[in-house]
């Protein structure tokens, strides 16, 4: 449903109402009604289906009335507010103030109520009633911008657009929220939902959600020093080899390059480091790279910075007149020199013809299977730069990290036929569509998991950072994080520099890590479908429990793993949990003291009602078939399921149905546990066993009337099952 006004100052009103209790308004003045904003020109956006409102009026109110909740619009002040299904009001618009170049709304807020979201813009908070907060893309002070945000209230607000904004989150004024921005337009859309991630849902309905990544991904990352030669880089592979501990992906910073920090497309090998890579490739001669992925299994990434003019790929993708506006944005791009009588182009880097992808789907020939996109130029202001379509740095500024996200997610797609992965720290609205990202050049510490459930928070979740290798608290954070990564950019984290005791344990993390890929994989499929991400913060996943909201040192990994790190106590929300080191169990909605044994690094705990799937130790992904699995179950009090999702991990092929889906089910009751396995035809999967949590020893497993074998292990409280048939199994107590 979509409605039009023009007020009676010559602003414009259009109101649109979507499916999933989405609504949209854009507000102009008439000289600025055609325009549009970076995100929807470009396509960044997804338009849900358009949806049916009971719609009345009272005066100069007009009322859409959804399912969710209603729309109230004002048709003399071009104000809103919106209400809950039980027709409270959860916040209302007082002012909208448009000119030229600036936006000014203000809100009336419950004094009750508190906010999530706008990105990775604090370390240290992740509500921020009473902060005022800039969305504009800075080094380390703000990665990730992302104008969006949700209150507890249940509605969520999306500005529409990549200049600078400013939100005043009840800072000024405890009982209003004030968002000013740039462009002159008030573009908003506007979430109704329960809970968190409801709201996260319908956000990703129009943001977009992420594709699965390469299976491989979720495996340990090697990032070698930035004086690596090629014999170094070898060495350092062929030790965790060695060693055995599991690693799927050796990378390259910026020293491969001849020119370090190379911007160019002119970009080459380091040849004293990584001699006769030229000749090799020309003469189709192995290479260091080879030895890497062939001879040991690994995935090569190389490092990258980019301060390209990707407009140009912008408007040939759109279909716009490339070379009309190329030749234009040249012309008012050029300064006279006097004293040579030339004009010269401020940007020498950029070739408008060629879009970025190009000049590196040499490097993917070499074996590259995904490049780190650093956050180098992304950060930095360019108040002086024209840009190819004629944006200014005022409006591109933002919107550059999200260009450079989706041109190497589709230039890797369009010319290897494979699933892409991109890297970076930086991101806007809908970057969680097609990046991966680390929290920047600030290390592995406790901080970068708030700066992670910012992320979180506008659907977000396929995240890592630097590795504290070389620390037993960082081990167990960076292995226990959706990706993994150590970072020996300037320093030496290499496990085998640190004595036995981090080799071992490194060893027993890497291991864990390569168990818990096939948990992660299906769980991050599970997002690719509802776009809400499986790293959670405690406040995402128990939203009504207050304690949750102070919780900086804890997260969910998955719906079932509470991973602690950097403190030596944890709050347990609802439910029961079971220390998965000593196999206690600690009761919910309280505070406990976390211990850990000496060879481990923090708290890893297993939630009531979980299904875990362990896989088998691999190498790398791709050693062996995952043909065996070990489900770790904890029967709960309400029942659950779970998803083991497969497929090939590397093609597009799942995207045409080639994938298996077993369903797993299990619930309690006082006398018996009932697991429900429904292995899927095409699943890979030859011998399915189980580790069952119980209270107490079971009297008998039964299969329909046959018993199965099982083991007790007093001191852990768990029952093995060392194999499982499909259909359904009773644990009698």
């Amino acid at each position: 449903m979509r409605t039009e006004w023009t007020g009676p100052d010559g602003r414009t009103a259009v109101i649109t109402v979507f499916r999933d209790g989405i609504f949209r308004i854009r507000v102009a003045q008439d000289r600025c009604r055609n325009r549009t904003g970076a995100l929807e020109r470009y396509g960044y956006l997804e338009t849900p289906g358009e949806a049916d409102a009971q719609v009345s009026e009272e005066g100069n109110t007009v009322r859409f009335r959804t399912g969710r909740g209603s729309l109230l619009f004002r048709r003399d002040t071009l104000c809103f507010s919106l209400e809950n299904s039980s027709g409270e009001t959860l916040f209302s618009q007082e002012k909208l103030e448009l000119s030229e170049e600036r936006t000014n709304a203000v809100f009336t807020v419950c004094r009750e109520d508190d906010f999530v979201g706008l990105g990775d813009v604090s370390r240290e908070r992740y509500f921020h009633r009473g902060q005022k907060i800039t969305c504009w893309i800075r080094n380390v002070k703000s990665y990730i911008c992302v104008p969006f945000f949700m209150a507890l209230k249940g509605y969520g607000i999306l500005l529409n657009s990549t200049h600078r904004s400013v939100f005043d989150m009840a800072c000024s004024d405890p009982d209003r929220v004030r968002i000013t921005e740039d462009s002159g337009t008030w573009d908003v859309y506007l979430f109704l939902g329960a809970d968190f991630k409801e709201l996260l849902t319908a956000f990703t309905s129009v943001t977009g959600r992420p594709p699965l990544p390469p299976v491989w991904s979720f495996g340990l990352w090697h990032i070698c020093n930035n004086i690596s030669d090629a014999g170094d880089v070898l060495n350092d592979a062929l030790r965790y080899r060695e060693l055995g501990i599991p690693c799927d992906v050796i990378g390259l910073e910026p020293g491969w390059m001849e020119k370090t920090y190379d911007y160019s497309t002119e970009k080459t090998w380091n040849e004293k480091r990584f001699p006769l890579m030229l000749d090799s490739f020309k003469f189709r001669k192995r290479t260091f790279i080879d030895a890497l992925k062939y001879g040991m299994g690994y995935h090569f990434e190389l490092w990258l910075c980019c301060d390209y003019d990707l407009t140009y790929e912008e408007e040939r993708r759109r279909g716009g007149n490339c070379r009309a506006r190329q030749e234009e944005t040249i012309r008012d791009a050029e300064e006279f020199d006097p004293h040579l009588g030339i004009d010269k182009r401020q940007d020498t880097i950029t070739k408008p013809g060629t879009p970025w992808f190009e000049h590196l789907k040499s490097f993917v020939d070499w074996g590259a299977d995904f490049f780190k996109n650093d956050a180098s130029d992304q950060v930095n202001d360019h108040p002086d730069r024209l840009c190819g379509n004629g944006m200014t740095d005022d409006e591109c500024h933002n919107f550059y990290p999200l260009m450079l996200v989706r041109q190497m997610w589709e230039g890797f797609a369009e010319y290897t036929g494979r699933r892409p992965f991109t890297f970076t720290p930086c991101g806007w609205t809908a970057f969680q569509r097609w990046a991966s990202t680390w929290t920047g050049d600030t290390g592995g510490n406790a901080a970068t998991l708030c700066g992670m459930f910012n992320t979180c928070f506008v659907g977000h979740g396929l995240t890592t950072n630097d590795m504290s290798a070389n620390t037993a608290e960082g081990v167990h954070f960076g292995y226990l994080l959706p990706l993994s990564q150590i970072n020996n950019y300037s320093c030496w984290k290499m496990p085998w520099l640190w004595g036995p005791k981090f080799i071992a344990l490194h060893k027993y993390y890497s291991s864990l890590r390569s168990r818990l890929i096939p948990y992660l994989y299906s769980c991050m499929r599970r997002t690719t479908q509802d776009g809400i991400p499986f790293l959670l913060p405690p406040a995402m996943e128990f939203p009504r429990d207050p304690q949750c909201r102070t919780l900086k040192n804890e997260y969910l990994l998955g719906p079932s793993l509470l991973v602690t790190a950097f403190t030596r106590e944890a709050y347990f929300p609802e439910g029961e949990w079971k220390d998965h080191w000593t196999g206690k169990y600690f009761a919910g909605n309280r505070t406990h003291p976390v211990t850990w044994p000496e060879d481990r690094g923090g708290g890893l705990f297993v939630r009531e009602g979980a299904i875990i799937p362990f896989g088998p130790v691999m190498q790398y992904r791709g050693e062996r078939d995952v043909d065996e699995v070990e489900l770790y179950l904890y029967p709960g009090r309400k029942p659950t399921r779970f998803e083991y999702y497969e497929d090939d991990g590397i093609s597009f092929d799942h995207l045409k149905g080639k994938y298996a889906l077993s369903v797993i089910r299990l619930e309690r009751t006082e006398r018996e546990a009932v697991l429900d396995l429904a292995p899927d035809a095409g699943s890979r999967v030859k011998r399915w066993s189980a580790t069952v949590a119980c209270r107490k020893a079971p009297a008998e497993i039964l299969a329909g009337k046959d018993r199965l074998d099982f083991t007790w292990d007093e001191t852990r409280r768990e029952a093995k099952i060392p194999r499982l048939p499909g259909g359904i199994v009773r644990i009698v107590f």
